[in-house]
């Protein structure tokens, strides 16, 4: 069984989410693909102070009327009020309306993520169409515990901002990821500039067990397609059983 995966690299307008919603509808349009996955706060840039720009349904809105007219699930992060709080969370949105969510563990703490949102507790995984994703922000990338595999996913996937000084960093650690875990990552950066002058470089890819790219847009805009091998993976993970000698500890 194999699933194709959408990969969504491209600019963001600062603080402006109906621009960039709406260019990103006409960008879909057409897409073939089982689950279209784009960047972190990808209708606004990477905001550390939400006040008065974190979103309060309409983009959750905006996903699952997308996702039900691709007939695929959108995954991306959004900067949410939830009470007198708020979260970067990720949404995985399918095409019959049901939408599952996942909140940034490891807020920046560098830039400021930790001083206005706060954080998740639980780790997410979500079925979909036979194939099993572990969710994650970003930051989440640096920390290997967090993103362990314990017999519970087949793929992870990483909606991300990271910035191009620390390109370098993105590209190894998606790799360390997928060879450690013996599975597939999607890893969603962004392109362009902010008005604070920080620039990205994209580099978004799919990575499979091997730490091999299916996928790598390198700096470029646009959609890639790649594909998912399931039950390749399910061979591998058998015939290399590196999972069964991992660290048996329970994280806390």
């Amino acid at each position: 069984m194999k699933q194709r995966v959408a990969i969504v690299q491209r600019d963001i307008t600062w603080s402006d989410a109906e621009t960039n919603l709406q260019a990103l509808e006409r960008e879909l349009a057409g897409v073939e693909a089982d689950i279209v996955v784009l960047s972190e706060m990808f209708q606004t840039g990477f905001v550390t102070e939400p006040q008065g720009i974190a979103d309060e349904g309409a983009t959750l809105e905006w996903m699952k009327r997308i996702a039900r007219q691709l007939d695929a699930a959108v995954v991306g992060s959004v900067a949410v009020r939830e009470g007198e709080e708020y979260r970067n969370r990720m949404y995985f949105v399918k095409p019959n309306g049901e939408s599952l969510h996942y909140d940034k563990f490891h807020l920046f703490s560098v830039g400021g993520e930790s001083r206005h949102f706060t954080a998740g507790r639980e780790r997410v995984v979500v079925e979909w169409r036979g194939v099993r994703y572990l969710l994650a922000i970003c930051y989440d990338l640096r920390f290997p515990v967090w993103s362990r595999c314990r017999d519970d996913y087949d793929a992870m996937i990483y909606s991300a901002l990271w910035p191009k000084p620390r390109r370098e960093v993105w590209r190894t650690l998606l790799r360390a990821r997928a060879i450690e875990n013996q599975a597939y990552v999607v890893g969603v950066n962004r392109v362009g500039e902010e008005p604070t002058g920080l620039q990205y470089s994209g580099d978004s890819a799919v990575i499979n067990y091997f730490g091999q790219a299916v996928e790598d847009m390198g700096d470029k805009s646009g959609i890639a397609i790649a594909e998912i091998d399931k039950e390749a993976l399910d061979g591998f993970r058998e015939k290399f059983a590196v999972w069964r000698d991992a660290d048996n500890f329970e994280l806390k």
